[in-house]
């Protein structure tokens, strides 16, 4: 998820931007062992910071704050800071090395999930406590298969199916592309009108990179080193007809209702939410390629290592209350993730009236269609994935992403 929606996130009063590492004493009393046995709740509140690189608070911040409001004597408060996927890595370890870590709680996408098992930056969660995360056993089965890229080192908050997806307002696109051999064409015929923005940082960009080796009948789609032959080709003619990669998803939506781009890549969240929002016209339309398989997707919640016990106390508590029905049915939010809840059971009527108006006016019923119709298949797994966003930077649009 969508990978990072930051524009679009709106922070309550207890946001923070001060420098992540800071030179402080913890509260008197607040333990600041990482290592001991993690006690069922923190002997006193503890006030608990949480980063979201994936615009994952849009979905889940009204759970986060409703936990706060009713568990005073495990959370004093909550502090939010936000970054992109990439900054993730270098912010984490530059804690952990200093020897401070000041970042509780990440919410996170695929990209900084597997980027951060890359480098040994989470805290093992399971096992260890999987008696303590109950809701984890309600997950739906694609949220489930999602978890299992997590490993032992994170928790599924939100899920949906995700896409490939092409979007575009039909009164510049009137006849649009079916197959990906259409798309190609159509970008050669109309150089700079198509546009996704750069995988490592855009959920719509990583799940078209992940998505091509379906449409296209790579050997392994599930091998970005040795099974995409025709996925690198494919890119490498389609970077030809492209002249600058966009560094967030929410820039090709602008580009798309302001016309300098005319196809963009989208997932079903990113169809709806900037629709909502107002940001593309309501009459945009969204559209799959012959060969469409979903490429699903989650959020996921990690602990730093060098988070203290009592903290990660506090935020095995936080994380099961938040895979309850009544905080999921939150995750509708204004179809940002579209559905969004991880766990069975939970009907878009649970969801806030809000939610429901919005979704009822710019939702697609086709979407129920497509997602029974058509695979679903979990992502790459972490080391895959960093090897896939590595190429393609390397070779494909690295140079050319907006700085």
């Amino acid at each position: 998820m969508p990978s990072s929606r930051r524009q679009f996130l709106t922070l309550g009063a207890v946001t923070v931007t001060a420098p992540l590492i800071v030179a402080c004493s913890p509260p008197e009393g607040e333990s600041t062992n990482a290592d001991g046995p993690v006690p069922e709740k923190p002997a006193q509140p503890v006030t608990l910071n949480a980063l979201d690189v994936a615009g994952n608070l849009q979905l889940t911040q009204g759970m986060i704050d409703d936990f706060v409001a009713k568990n005073g004597e495990v959370v004093t408060k909550v502090t939010y800071t936000k970054a992109t996927a990439p900054e993730l890595v270098g912010k984490i370890k530059a804690q952990q090395d200093a020897g401070r870590v000041d970042i509780d709680l990440v919410l996170t996408g695929v990209d900084g999930l597997a980027a951060g098992i890359d480098q040994g930056l989470w805290t093992p969660l399971l096992p260890a406590h999987a008696a303590r995360l109950t809701g984890m056993q309600n997950y739906l089965p694609g949220a489930a298969n999602m978890q299992k890229l997590a490993g032992d080192h994170g928790v599924t908050v939100t899920y949906y199916p995700s896409g490939p997806l092409i979007e575009y307002l039909p009164a510049r696109v009137p006849d649009p592309p079916k197959n990906a051999q259409a798309l190609l064409d159509y970008a050669k015929a109309n150089p700079g009108a198509v546009q996704y923005a750069r995988p490592s940082n855009s959920g719509p960009g990583r799940t078209l990179l992940m998505g091509l080796p379906y449409l296209l009948g790579d050997t392994d789609p599930k091998d970005p080193v040795n099974g995409w032959a025709k996925t690198w080709a494919y890119l490498k003619e389609l970077d030809a007809q492209i002249t600058l990669y966009p560094s967030s998803t929410s820039e090709t939506m602008k580009n798309l209702a302001n016309g300098s781009a005319k196809i963009i890549a989208s997932t079903t969240g990113w169809d709806i939410n900037p629709r909502v929002l107002g940001t593309v016209p309501k009459d945009a339309r969204v559209g799959t390629l012959e060969g469409f398989h979903w490429v699903t997707d989650a959020h996921y919640a990690v602990i730093p290592k060098g988070v203290p016990a009592d903290k990660q106390a506090a935020l095995l508590l936080l994380l099961n209350w938040m895979l309850t029905p009544e905080q999921q049915a939150k995750a509708y939010d204004k179809g940002y993730f579209y559905p969004g809840p991880a766990i069975k059971d939970v009907p878009l009527s649970m969801a806030p009236a809000e939610s429901q108006q919005a979704i009822s006016e710019f939702g697609r019923p086709e979407y129920e269609q497509l997602i029974a119709d058509n695979p679903l298949e979990v992502p790459l797994d972490a080391k895959a994935l960093v090897a896939a966003f590595d190429r393609w930077d390397r070779e494909i649009g690295g140079s050319k992403v907006k700085k």
